[in-house]
């Protein structure tokens, strides 16, 4: 945990300003409703050979400006099934939820657009294993998460929103109770949606 603690210690920084400042006129508060694309690296240190299918799924963040330039994004999803794959063949599947909470810093200064990047730290909680007999996964990874993207204004409170992020999400693999190696999803999530700040 502790070479995550960086991106905490950000965080509470730009909580503990107490500045909490708003764009004249604007809202803090800005959600998004995106569609991203997953694409898994797929690699492991198992001899099984392990990947898991790319999908498309709704994702939904929610961000707070603590000035124009200084704002915090948490992305949620529902659980999402995955298929899992040993050297091409389909041994069954289990369920990810992987919440991400980023540091962003947007720039104001770009006529049109309004870019941003962010860091920040991925939970992701594995459930609902569905796996040969005595094949488990850890049930939880922590990892570190980057991000970069634009948002095109509509008017004064729609917009529309593209965003690629890089995810490190990395489970331990188990065959009964012994450790065979990890699987490193460390996906890219390719992003296109629209957002609302009220």
């Amino acid at each position: 945990m502790k070479k995550f603690t960086w991106c905490a210690a950000l965080l509470m920084a730009a909580s503990a300003t107490g500045v909490m400042a708003q764009v004249q006129g604007e809202s803090p508060w800005l959600v998004r409703l995106r569609s991203v694309h997953l694409d898994s690296v797929n690699k492991d240190t198992t001899p099984l050979g392990l990947s898991i299918d790319n999908k498309s799924f709704a994702e939904i963040d929610f961000t707070y400006f603590f000035n124009k330039n200084l704002a915090t994004e948490l992305v949620l999803t529902t659980p999402q099934r995955q298929r899992v794959y040993a050297s091409g063949t389909d041994i069954g599947s289990f369920k990810h939820l992987p919440p991400t909470l980023m540091l962003q810093y947007h720039f104001t200064d770009v006529q049109g657009v309004k870019p941003y990047v962010g860091a920040g730290i991925n939970y992701t909680r594995f459930s609902g294993e569905s796996l040969p007999t005595g094949v488990t996964l850890d049930s939880h990874s922590w990892g570190t998460a980057w991000q970069a993207g634009f948002d095109i204004p509509i008017d004064k409170n729609w917009s529309i929103n593209l965003d690629v992020k890089k995810v490190y999400i990395r489970t331990d693999v188990y065959a009964d109770g012994v450790g065979l190696g990890r699987l490193r999803v460390d996906p890219m999530f390719y992003g296109v949606g629209i957002g609302y700040r009220y």
